[in-house]
């Protein structure tokens, strides 16, 4: 296979994508999974991939500049050496839930594994990756001590009728069959997940560097966590002992899976002695509410899901981030916190951090920006999506 310059220049600077529109020459039309190996324009080799004829990104890169045999052994490396980046995080003693395998940033493009204590659950997001399961598997059994091993397919790969019957979406592998969600812990509180049929593989593990500072901003706190999901910084802010936490969400079940949290974690004083709300409603409708009802909390935060899933959508979620801006830093109270996130890839930071500022123009203050937690590493330019702006508010 023969690349266009632009997209040589950019497998030469390590990106893991070859796109559909960059292949100059094909040799032939491959099948899922098939090794595709890159040639230079001088016809020197420059990268061997995941072939996947059912995406735009058509390539997977998986090693660059020097020829491997990919196989178990390969793959075997690659997991061991990410898994020595999270050294820290397995000897913490207090977490047992977080991101193994982070795809592109981690060498292995189009895999998410995520562990849940002694569970594992493995996200493939193209079907490349199937043939080479035999050969992955092993090479996880032994870089990573595991009870249980989930398989959990990307919607595009679910509905591939080519792989129907494969595999299914939420399937145990091997270990003992799961009857309900599974327990972890993260910086010593309790979280639940349905590693089967829940979003994603189950858990937001991003955020976990964020919630824990958090919980040191509420103490004796108002708290308004809007975006709740399943409570994750609601939980955090109850354990910083914070006096109410108000957790809003538009799902029904996420609010009842962030009261479960909640009681999870009762062994704690603080999380036991706190006064929880919940409000099933849309984020920016609730907070229009509250503003009209001269709502005002110590701190709030706003998680909200991904706005930009496209190019051409970067300016509407900028709009979007402005509008939850300016509602949140009018519910904080002079000299409260207001946090706020984005995990939109194609939103740039500093062009979010920037309408956040100009929503609440003079008003933030002891700014503090923070990215990528340790098993969320950064491998690419557009691997880097997670952005979160921590201000005091002033009036």
């Amino acid at each position: 296979m023969h690349i266009k310059p632009a997209a040589e220049r950019a497998l030469r600077r390590g990106h893991p994508w070859i796109f559909e529109d960059s292949i100059r020459d094909l040799s032939f039309e491959g099948q899922p999974g098939d090794l595709a190996v890159i040639f230079d324009q001088k016809d020197r080799f420059a990268a061997i991939g995941l072939y996947d004829p059912h995406s735009e990104i058509r390539v997977k890169v998986l090693q660059h500049d020097e020829p491997a045999k990919i196989g178990h052994d390969w793959f075997q490396k690659q997991l061991q050496k990410a898994i020595d980046r999270r050294e820290p995080l397995r000897n913490s003693g207090d977490t047992n839930g977080y991101r193994l395998i982070h795809g592109e940033n981690d060498g292995l493009p189009g895999l998410i594994i995520d562990r849940y204590a002694e569970t594992l659950v493995m996200k493939l997001y193209s079907s490349a990756w199937i043939p080479h399961l035999h050969d992955l598997l092993p090479a996880l059994a032994a870089v990573q001590q595991h009870e249980r091993l989930v398989i959990r397919l990307s919607r595009a790969l679910q509905n591939a009728v080519a792989f129907s019957g494969v595999l299914e979406d939420g399937q145990v592998l091997y270990g003992e069959p799961l009857t309900g969600p599974l327990s972890f812990h993260e910086n010593g509180l309790t979280f639940q997940a349905d590693v089967v049929s829940g979003h994603k593989t189950g858990f937001f593990f991003d955020q976990r560097e964020n919630r824990a500072r958090v919980r040191t901003l509420t103490k004796d706190a108002d708290v308004l966590d809007l975006f709740a999901y399943s409570g994750g910084f609601s939980v955090y802010a109850a354990a910083g002992g914070a006096r109410t936490v108000t957790s809003v969400d538009v799902s029904e079940p996420a609010l009842a899976a962030a009261h479960q949290h909640m009681q999870l974690n009762t062994d704690i004083p603080q999380v036991a002695s706190v006064e929880h709300e919940t409000m099933a409603a849309d984020a920016f409708e609730a907070m229009q509410r509250l503003q009209a009802q001269n709502k005002r909390y110590d701190v709030v935060i706003i998680d909200p899901p991904t706005f930009a899933n496209a190019q051409s959508q970067v300016d509407s979620a900028l709009r979007a981030y402005a509008s939850l801006a300016a509602l949140g830093g009018s519910l904080v109270k002079p000299g409260g916190d207001l946090v706020m996130a984005s995990c939109s890839s194609r939103v740039k930071p500093e062009a979010f951090f920037r309408v956040v500022n100009e929503a609440t123009p003079n008003r933030l203050i002891q700014q503090v920006k923070t990215g990528h937690a340790l098993d969320h590493p950064v491998g690419f330019p557009e691997g880097r999506y997670l952005k979160c702006l921590f201000a005091k508010v002033v009036t």
